[in-house]
C-alpha cells in the first residue's frame, strides 16, 4: 500500500488554503484551565495536488499558520480523470467511514463540509461522497485522504495484472 502514495514538492505550486475546523481546546492544570486553539487546514492547487495539516497554538492565527505549514509537508498527487475520480473508493479512519463515487459532468461536489474542502482542493469537480459513522472533521478529512491515496489509474492496474491497457477495459 505504501507504493500508492505519491508525494509532491512545494517548490513553485500555487496552493490555496481552506480552514476546515477550528476548536478551542482546554488543558486542565494544577493552576486552572489553559485554553488554546486547534485548527485543521486543507491546501491544494485545485488541479491534482492536495494536503492537510493540523496546528495548535494559543491564538487562532498562529494555529492556522502552523496547520498550513504542516499541510505543505503532507502533499499528495490525486488521480483526477475529467473532473472526477476513476473508480469508487471506501476508506476508514478511526470512527469515520467515507465513500466517494465518480459522477457525470455537471453533477458538482455532493459532499459534507470537511469532505468538500478536500475534494475541491484536489480539483475534483464532479463526485458523490458520503460520510458515515463519525462526523468529527479531523477523522473525516483523514479518511478522505486515505480514500484518495488508494485510487489507482488504468496504467497501474494494467501493470499490476500484467496485461495491456485495452484488456483492462475489455475484460
Amino acid at each position: 500500500m505504501a507504493n500508492n502514495i505519491r508525494r509532491v514538492k512545494v517548490s513553485d505550486i500555487d496552493l490555496k488554503e481552506r480552514v476546515v475546523d477550528i476548536r478551542r481546546v482546554t488543558k486542565v492544570t494544577k493552576g486552572g484551565r489553559t485554553f488554546s486553539f486547534s485548527a485543521i487546514v486543507v491546501v491544494g492547487n485545485e488541479k491534482d495536488i492536495v494536503g492537510f495539516g493540523q496546528g495548535k497554538a494559543g491564538e487562532v492565527n498562529t494555529a492556522i499558520s502552523k496547520a498550513v505549514e504542516q499541510a505543505k509537508k503532507n502533499l499528495i498527487k490525486v488521480i483526477v480523470h475529467k473532473g472526477t475520480i476513476p473508480h469508487e473508493q471506501e476508506a476508514r479512519f478511526c470512527g469515520a467511514h467515507v465513500v466517494i463515487r465518480p459522477a457525470s459532468g455537471g453533477t458538482g461536489v455532493k459532499a459534507g463540509n470537511a469532505m468538500r474542502a478536500v475534494l475541491e482542493s484536489a480539483g475534483i469537480t464532479d463526485v458523490l461522497a458520503s460520510s458515515k459513522a463519525s462526523s468529527n472533521p479531523h477523522n473525516v478529512v483523514k479518511a478522505t485522504f486515505k480514500a484518495l491515496t488508494l485510487l489507482r489509474d488504468v496504467r497501474s492496474i494494467a501493470q499490476q495484472r500484467g496485461i495491456s491497457i485495452e484488456k483492462v477495459f475489455n475484460g
